[in-house]
């Protein structure tokens, strides 16, 4: 076990909360000591919501250890639902209750609850939090989806499966999906879990087909469906605009509808936009991209495949969808970063030094310590992710709010040109960072030679006289001048550059 100041996932028993937290009508009965509570807090002040999380918690304390800690349990159910009146009672325990082994499915069912009780085992100490997520949304669909369900179906229609309280733009996702599909004249059946409830539940099966906005979340209760009711699900998750245009064209198939008036409209500006902008601006930028695994894997395409960026890092901590990001890796001759340790992060950042990151909260820290711009891509978020205005990532209008948060952190091509022309000017001097990164970090845009290690160049000091007489090569040839002078020191045994280093570099590869 490793002790950590930050996680990308929380225990399972918080994936459990968010889906309790996004549906109406269902509570959860929380088996957990008082120190458990914080959760809470993940809801009210990070995603701003008005409300509290319906949970009831047990919050045993050490005294109670010694006593019927499954007495409390039944209590606060009853009490639960005794206020609540829910539709439905989702009963589990946190990773420090499971050690007491009390079974709250069990005891829930002796406590005689007039309304369908449905337990989770979440095993706190193998899983985390997006698969305890996907769990609850399996177990609530096989508890209320069931065979006898109406399978029928009034023209066509779709469910969304997926989106959750605490979710990264879950919410402007299905506002866009929605518009998207309606565009098709595909109607939504149930979206789930957001804001449906357990009767929402039964009639899942009465949709032609479902799909998948988050994997790591929706894909087993999609398989699950595909199972029992036969009900195809989509496999294209529409982020970026080649994705949506894929999307789409899937969608199409499915419901048998015909889609050519929305696939010849122009409805993003991101193509042009990344064709009109200044060239330097975008163009071989090199990015690196840590997220869960369907954020991770849509970023990587559209760095590659519609800006113009040279995608030099990809990971992923969703370790469930491990092999699907290996595989995107490998199609950008990459080897993917599958961890859960932010420090094995950092350190990947500083070796590569891209001049972009594209990661969670924790990748934004990394970044502001280096000086390298950063854009938040996907949970762990921070409260500044949850923006009051209308920002997806999913759709057309999701591909014209990535260009723009993406853009934003980068050095224009201008702001370059303007810093080398006045590199003098105590105001614009060379040390100076753009005015969009918050402290002064590394030098950003400078990777290390292939022949060598990072550690090797790392090591490399140059002396001042050196480094003045390097800013003095123009912006656009400088990382490359660096490249090659520390590649040429390397090869000589050199330690540390001079000024002479730097001129016989120049020869070197003048020849």
């Amino acid at each position: 076990m490793q002790l950590a100041m930050w996680t990308y996932e929380g225990p399972p028993h918080v994936g459990a909360m968010r889906i309790a937290t996004a549906m109406d009508g269902l509570h959860y009965v929380l088996h957990a000591p008082q120190g458990d509570t914080y959760a809470d807090l993940l809801f009210t002040m990070i995603e701003r919501q008005g409300k509290r999380p319906p949970v009831t918690y047990t919050t045993f304390q050490a005294r109670d250890l010694g006593s019927d800690t499954a007495h409390l349990f039944q209590k606060a159910a009853k009490d639960a639902y005794k206020r609540f009146k829910p539709q439905a009672v989702l009963v589990g325990a946190s990773c420090t209750a499971e050690l007491l082994q009390d079974d709250p499915g069990g005891l829930a069912a002796s406590s005689d609850l007039p309304v369908p009780v449905v337990p989770v085992e979440l095993p706190a100490y193998q899983k985390r939090e997006n698969w305890g997520a996907s769990e609850t949304l399996l177990k609530l669909a096989r508890t209320f989806a069931g065979p006898n369900s109406d399978g029928t179906s009034d023209g066509k229609s779709c469910n969304l499966l997926g989106p959750t309280a605490l979710g990264f733009r879950h919410r402007d996702d299905v506002v866009e999906l929605t518009n998207l599909l309606a565009a098709l004249d595909i109607e939504i059946n149930v979206t789930a879990p957001l804001n449906a409830t357990p009767a929402d539940l039964a009639r899942l099966p009465q949709a032609d087909f479902n799909v998948v906005m988050y994997p790591e979340v929706a894909s087993a209760t999609a398989q699950w469906m595909q199972r029992q009711f036969g009900m195809p699900f989509t496999t294209v998750v529409p982020i970026g605009v080649g994705a949506t245009r894929e999307f789409i064209g899937e969608v199409a198939r499915l419901a048998d509808v015909d889609a050519d008036h929305l696939l010849s409209s122009d409805l993003s500006q991101l193509p042009w936009y990344s064709r009109s902008v200044d060239s330097n601006y975008l163009t071989g930028k090199r990015v690196f991209v840590f997220a869960d695994a369907t954020h991770a894997i849509a970023a990587a395409r559209i760095c590659t495949e519609e800006l113009g960026f040279k995608l030099v890092g990809l990971g992923s901590y969703s370790r469930e969808f491990s092999r699907e990001v290996r595989e995107e890796a490998e199609r950008h001759g990459l080897e993917a970063l599958i961890t859960d340790d932010h420090m094995e992060v950092e350190e990947a950042i500083e070796a590569l030094r891209p001049e972009l990151v594209l990661g969670t909260q924790m990748e934004r820290h990394i970044a502001k310590r280096f000086g390298i711009g950063c854009a938040v891509i996907s949970s762990p978020v921070h409260v500044q992710d949850f923006p009051a205005r209308y920002s997806p990532q999913m759709g057309f209008e999701g591909a014209n709010v990535i260009f723009d948060t993406w853009v934003h952190p980068l050095t224009m091509g201008l702001e370059e040109h303007l810093l080398t022309m006045f590199r003098e000017d105590f105001e614009f001097g060379s040390d100076q960072v753009p005015s969009h990164l918050a402290s002064e970090g590394e030098t950003r845009g400078e990777e290390p030679p292939a022949s060598v290690s990072a550690n090797d160049v790392i090591a490399l000091s140059w002396q001042s006289d050196a480094e003045q007489e390097l800013k003095k090569v123009p912006f656009f040839v400088r990382g490359k001048a660096r490249r090659n002078t520390e590649k040429f020191a390397t090869e000589q045994g050199l330690s540390t550059i001079t000024l002479e280093t730097l001129y016989d570099a120049k020869a070197h590869f003048s020849r």
